[in-house]
């Protein structure tokens, strides 16, 4: 099995990672990649740049080197009334859009709370992407998650960072696990991403094939082995509303 995107990483614009741009677009080459997402943290993350950075990716080349490049971000829950830390006319003109509970930005709520969090970003047309759904720091109703999820063909994701042994979201991969198997259920698809944040790990996908494969997870339901499986979602998705 080949995969050829990676739809999660971070460049030095996020503030506490550690390559540029060009960097992960060679590193996605040396690993025979053919597309990459930046997706730089949002403003409210401490270190992270301003918003301006994200109205400003039209002078950006979407392909460098060979290298397909959507340009993105890993967008901040403020808090439990789906409240994003980037505005909705600047997100609107992004090419992929993940939305993620961080520490630094919101408390978790209950079980019930993250869930509908999650599930009333999913219906905004310019969400793509769950962020690391896994993280057990923000517990969640997994099978309602995943329903809504194909409801609003929006992806899961499955974060390789996650899945380190040394990950501060101790206790990911059995709640992955469980994610997976309900997923493969349903026949709702995910998508790996390395939440890379330096060039060395763009396409390093260990920890979470490891799980993948322990899941015997079908492969037609992963969205990394086919531009056109990842370009369909996107175009389904806009041409829901």
């Amino acid at each position: 099995m080949k995969f050829i995107l990676d739809t999660h990483m971070h460049t030095i614009s996020s503030g506490h990672a550690y390559s540029s741009l060009e960097e992960m677009v060679a590193a996605a080459k040396k690993k025979g990649l053919e597309l990459i997402a930046i997706t730089d943290h949002g403003p409210k993350m401490p270190g992270s740049v301003d918003e301006i950075y994200f109205r400003n990716f039209r002078v950006i080349p979407r392909k460098i080197d060979g290298i397909e490049v959507l340009m993105g971000a890993e967008v901040n829950i403020m808090n439990h009334e789906g409240k994003l830390d980037i505005r909705p006319s600047v997100l609107k003109e992004m090419d992929l859009v993940i939305v993620s509970m961080h520490h630094p930005c919101i408390a978790s709520g209950s079980v019930e709370e993250n869930t509908n969090t999650f599930i009333e970003l999913m219906k905004l047309p310019y969400v793509h992407i769950i962020g690391h759904p896994d993280n057990p720091a923000y517990p969640i109703d997994i099978e309602k998650f995943v329903d809504a999820a194909k409801e609003y063909n929006t992806l899961i994701e499955v974060n390789n960072s996650s899945l380190k042994p040394d990950s501060f979201r101790q206790g990911s991969r059995e709640i992955c696990h469980e994610m997976l198997k309900i997923c493969e259920k349903k026949g709702v698809s995910i998508v790996m991403g390395t939440d890379a944040h330096i060039s060395y790990d763009v396409g390093n996908f260990t920890y979470a094939l490891e799980i993948i494969e322990g899941a015997d997870f079908p492969d037609e339901l992963i969205v990394n082995t086919s531009v056109d499986k990842l370009k369909n979602f996107l175009k389904k998705k806009k041409d829901m509303y």
